[in-house]
C-alpha cells in the first residue's frame, strides 16, 4: 500500500541498507547458514530469516549463544565475513530504482545499518551509491543497542540535527520497523528485496502497522513529501 502520509514533509529519510538501499539479504542469510551448519547448528532458511533478519552482528551473536548454545568464534567469524564480501564484490546489486529514487527526494537522507561500518561502505561501493552517502552512514557498533531497540535511528538523526519527529525511516525487517517505533518516528516498509516476497514476511511486517508499505522505490519520494 503506498499513500501520503498525511503529515508534515520529512525533513530526514533514514534508510537501512541491507534490503533497503542492496540486495544483500538472501547472500548474508546463506552465508549464516552455511557458517552455523559449519559450527555444528543447521537451521531451516525459515527460521535464519525469522530470528536474525535485522540483527546486528552482536545481537545474533547474544541469540545464538542463549537460545542454541552456540559461541561463534572470532575465526568463524571473519571467516564468514570474509566470504560474505567476497561474494558481495561479485554478486550485490542496488535495489530496483533505488537511484532514482535517492535523486528525486526533496530532503536530505543517511543510512543506519545494523552492519558494521566497513560492511555498509563496501556495500554501497560495489552498488555505486556510497558518494551519496559518503559522511551520513551510521552503524550499530556505534550504540549501545541494536535494532529492534531505537538507538541507532536516534543517534543518526540526533547526530545530523533533527528531531525524532522530523525523520522517516525505511526498513525491511521486522525488528527495524520496531526501532522506528520506538524512536517516535514514521516508518515505511520496503517489501521489494528479493528475501521479502513470501506471504509469511510480508504479514509480520503488516501486522506491525508501518504507516505505509511499499514494494518500489520509486513510490518514497511522494511518501517523504508528506
Amino acid at each position: 500500500m503506498s499513500k501520503p502520509l498525511g503529515h508534515a514533509p520529512t525533513a530526514l529519510v533514514i534508510f537501512d541498507c541491507d534490503g533497503v538501499l542492496v540486495d544483500s539479504e538472501p547472500i548474508a542469510l546463506r552465508l549464516l547458514i552455511e557458517t552455523l551448519a559449519a559450527a555444528g547448528l543447521g537451521l531451516e532458511p525459515d527460521e535464519v530469516h525469522t530470528r536474525f533478519l535485522g540483527r546486528s552482528l552482536a545481537t545474533t551473536r547474544e541469540i545464538l549463544a542463549a537460545d542454541y548454545g552456540l559461541t561463534l568464534g572470532e575465526d568463524a567469524l571473519a571467516g564468514m565475513r570474509h566470504r560474505l564480501y567476497a561474494a558481495f564484490r561479485a554478486e550485490l546489486r542496488p535495489i530496483p530504482h533505488i537511484a532514482e529514487a535517492l535523486d528525486a527526494l526533496s530532503c536530505p537522507f543517511c543510512v543506519a545499518s545494523s552492519s558494521q561500518p566497513e560492511r555498509i561502505e563496501l556495500s554501497l561501493t560495489v552498488t555505486g551509491l556510497w558518494p551519496r552517502f559518503a559522511g551520513r552512514a551510521f552503524s550499530a557498533t556505534m550504540v549501545a543497542r541494536g535494532k529492534p531497540a531505537p538507538d541507532l535511528f536516534l543517534h543518526a538523526a540526533a547526530s545530523l540535527g533533527y528531531t525524532p519527529g522530523a525523520c522517516l525511516v525505511v526498513e525491511d525487517s521486522p525488528a527495524g520497523v520496531t526501532a522506528a517505533r520506538s524512536a517516535g518516528m514514521r516508518v515505511v516498509a520496503f517489501t521489494g528485496g528479493s528475501h521479502a516476497t513470501s506471504d509469511c514476511h510480508r504479514a509480520g511486517i503488516a501486522a506491525l502497522e508501518p504507516d505505509a508499505i511499499i514494494d518500489d522505490m520509486r513510490d518514497l519520494p511522494e511518501l517523504a513529501a508528506g
